[in-house]
């Protein structure tokens, strides 16, 4: 009741309402706000006013119900970094922005009903365990600001997981992951487009008319990265129902459709960004999602697998693939062995892998001198030319390993941690997927998937930047919102 009727009275801000409008300040100051944003569109170009109505309209939309944000947010994280705003050592984009906006409104309606709503979950427990060690290691930075950046991405992080579980109620489950498919669909045309029009920095080029395929997110990498996010829940959607039937509703069907496009355009875009670690995460990822949907899918996948492998082991695999490609595939082995490359001068063919490895040397040598809470969380970068290796002067911002990353920074409480938190998340779906049927099975499945593909791709680089981090969120905050039997249709009892 409370809650209708704060929908009711709300008019613009976090604290205003109709009510309010009866004292004279808060008119005055309504009034004086209307007054600004009449002139600025007045005053502004057309393009840049219909920007800022369309702006001023979403945020009111999210400001009446939260799980609208979510959704938004979702469409946002694959283009968030079009456009940033430098604040101290962070780029703060579009999905930062409408994800703090979302939180901000959750807490006004909670403020309004005046009660704390929040899914419980033994998994925030793990999730504040890895936020204390990450502040215990704030003790040890050498550079406050690159750790308050870190810590505030985290807790944004935190924030939209329990956002998210907390206001995803079946209708808007479906919405969030409705729109995480259209944006990976998007985002994946770009992605064909720069490969086949060749548009794109010339590091970029393959092959002499081809171009990695990047998206908005200016390195192939991180945006193959945020596709293997997408594409594992894309094709368990598919597989796990056949929406045609007589009597599925209507929602399945577009909630079917919208996973094929997204299935169609990010799988090939994956390979387009020419990105080793998207392919093993992507492969992985896969194979979850095939065990998980039934025995006679887990006896295709082991059949699949133990071909390739075959393959591999009798010598064909170069005569029945590119050697390119196969060079691709298998020279992987090289950045497990963890040998001193400091004495090693890389040339073209061995860059990628020797530039790696020395950033993954330098990360175990802040690991080595401070092994309980690291340099302190974020200052990677700051610290690095304490323990670089020569020729590599540049930093990268993080170790191109996350586990050594975290290790690096957090030292071995804060890698604890975070092994914990994502072991929690991993059993949690496992748990959640045993109990539903149909599209939550298959979404819950496909999360599932999402986070061994993240997994596996952070042993190769650092996922959590430009906006990543908040699909992954969202992706927690679905997955412990499927645990609770808040309708019917969960399948839960």
């Amino acid at each position: 009741m409370q809650s209708n009727a704060w929908h009711k009275r709300m008019v613009f801000s976090l604290g205003w309402s109709l009510t309010d409008l009866r004292s004279p300040w808060s008119a005055a100051a309504l009034c004086a706000l209307l007054a600004v944003l009449a002139a600025l569109l007045a005053l502004a170009p057309v393009s840049l006013a219909g920007l800022l109505l369309a702006g001023i309209a979403l945020a009111l939309l999210v400001l009446a119900r939260p799980a609208l944000g979510l959704a938004a947010l979702a469409l946002a994280v694959p283009f968030g970094s079009l456009r940033e705003i430098v604040i101290g050592p962070a780029n703060v984009g579009v999905a930062e922005l409408l994800g703090l906006w979302t939180l901000a409104a959750w807490a006004a309606h909670m403020a309004a009903e005046r009660r704390l709503r929040v899914a419980g979950s033994r998994l925030w427990l793990a999730l504040a365990l890895l936020l204390g060690a990450m502040l215990l290691s704030v003790t040890q930075a050498l550079s406050l600001g690159h750790s308050i950046k870190e810590l505030a991405k985290w807790l944004e992080f935190a924030g939209v997981a329990v956002c998210a579980a907390t206001l995803a109620a079946p209708a808007e489950r479906r919405l969030i992951l409705s729109a995480t498919l259209l944006a990976g669909s998007g985002a994946g045309l770009l992605g064909w487009y720069q490969f086949l029009a060749g548009v794109g920095p010339p590091g970029f080029l393959l092959f002499g008319r081809f171009m990695r395929a990047y998206g908005a997110f200016r390195q192939p990498n991180p945006y193959a990265g945020y596709l293997g996010l997408v594409l594992p829940v894309a094709l368990s959607l598919l597989i796990a129902y056949w929406p045609w039937r007589a009597g599925r509703p209507w929602a399945d069907r577009v909630l079917w459709l919208l996973a094929l496009a997204a299935a169609l355009t990010t799988a090939p875009a994956i390979i387009m960004s020419w990105s080793r670690g998207a392919w093993f995460g992507a492969a992985a990822g896969l194979l979850v999602v095939l065990l998980g949907r039934s025995r006679r899918f887990a006896v295709i996948a082991v059949v699949l697998g133990a071909a390739l492998a075959g393959v591999i082991f009798v010598g064909s695999f170069d005569r029945a693939v590119p050697a390119v490609l196969s060079t691709r595939l298998t020279d992987f082995a090289d950045y497990f062995t963890f040998r001193d490359v400091s004495a090693i001068k890389p040339n073209p063919t061995t860059w990628a892998v020797i530039e790696r490895m020395a950033h993954w040397q330098a990360a175990l040598r802040m690991f080595a001198d401070r092994p309980w809470l690291g340099v302190g969380i974020g200052n990677y970068e700051a610290v690095y030319a304490a323990y670089r290796l020569p020729r590599w002067l540049d930093p990268l911002g993080h170790a191109h390993n996350y586990y050594l990353n975290i290790a690096a920074e957090a030292g071995i409480l804060g890698l604890l941690a975070y092994v914990l938190f994502w072991l929690g998340a991993c059993a949690l779906a496992v748990r959640v997927a045993r109990r539903l049927a149909g599209p939550w099975r298959g979404a819950t499945l496909g999360i599932l998937a999402a986070l061994i593909h993240l997994s596996v791709h952070n042993l190769f680089d650092n996922l959590y930047v430009q906006g990543i981090y908040l699909q992954v969120a969202l992706w927690i905050g679905l997955l412990v919102a499927l645990s609770h039997p808040l309708h019917p249709r969960n399948g839960l009892a």
